[in-house]
């Protein structure tokens, strides 16, 4: 699904997966002799990231989107230097587009020496459809309660797994699951790991309820997965697009982003003000004022299980 070959099952949340791969990423700088201080995160990308970035002891920079609402590739070019460790990108973004320029812009940034993450929050757009390792991602994180069936806030449970290239396999966090002949053992002897950043076994139910969802749908079910939530988003955007302009595309993959900005120049009414009166009516509200780049955004992520009705 990811086209990555290694796996830690630890993190207890897709933010708390973005921060153990930034720690694992300023693991491998460091045995490198490295000292790259930098993350680049585009304007469209989660909230999360530039948080993440902080914490793992990074400074985080952002990158300009085109009006079009993809990586500005020239603004990436200018900020791409020997001091950049990881580019965090969303793809498909907040925007709900996929950026087809991706694979340039791993390329670019694997050329200047640093790594790729890409923040999995959205795969629910693109699985079985493509795999981020095979368009340059160096790291990830899937979230179970976006893709694979995990229940979804209240404050838990979550789980955040992270998947990587080979090359930082062994930097994970410790103890691993591994392999021996017939039988599984836990391996500690791990000393480039990054060390536990939870108890070892991660958040069994919800895990085992993804991996119950992956087994059941197999490949073809996955695709499908992505493809009816594709449908659905598309559907509901022909529907409001004439009521609320959705400013960065005719389609769009899991998610569309519409602006209530000519409501509020013209009647006052603001994003914040539709979404308490859908409430109101019994209905859940959509995400307001983000991503940052659309005015008065309204994002609507209607997934892959909601009917027609």
């Amino acid at each position: 699904i990811a086209g990555l070959v290694a796996v830690s099952l630890q993190p207890a949340a897709g933010a708390h997966g973005e921060l153990t791969a930034l720690m694992v990423a300023a693991a491998y700088f460091r045995d490198r002799g490295e000292a790259r201080t930098k993350v680049l995160v585009p304007d469209s990308a989660h909230g999360t990231n530039p948080a993440s970035a902080t914490i793992a002891g990074f400074k985080s920079i952002t990158i300009r989107s085109t009006p079009q609402g993809f990586v500005d590739l020239d603004d990436l070019v200018d900020k791409l230097d020997d001091s950049v460790a990881v580019l965090m990108i969303t793809n498909p973004n907040t925007l709900g587009l996929f950026d087809g320029a991706i694979a340039e812009i791993t390329a670019r940034v694997h050329e200047a020496g640093g790594l790729v993450y890409l923040d999995g929050a959205n795969m629910n757009a693109i699985l079985g459809i493509t795999r981020p390792g095979d368009f340059g991602a160096d790291m990830m994180h899937f979230n179970p309660h976006k893709t694979f069936s995990g229940p979804h806030g209240g404050g838990g449970p979550g789980a955040g797994p992270i998947c990587v290239t080979e090359e930082l396999e062994s930097y994970l966090p410790s103890p691993v699951v591994i392999k021996d002949g017939d039988d599984y053992r836990l391996d500690y002897k791990r000393p480039h790991s990054i060390g536990r950043v939870r108890s070892f076994f991660g958040n069994t139910g919800v895990l085992v309820r993804a991996y119950c969802y992956i087994a059941t749908h197999g490949p073809d079910g996955l695709r499908r997965v992505s493809e009816n939530a594709v449908l659905n988003a598309n559907y509901l955007l022909s529907k409001v697009k004439h009521i609320l302009p959705v400013p960065q595309g005719e389609r769009c993959t899991h998610e569309f982003v519409a602006s209530a900005q000519h409501l509020k120049l013209e009647k006052g009414i603001s994003a914040m003000d539709i979404a308490k009166r859908l409430l109101d009516y019994g209905y859940h509200a959509p995400t307001v004022y983000f991503p940052l780049p659309a005015p008065e955004a309204m994002m609507v992520e209607p997934t892959e299980t909601e009917s027609k009705e």
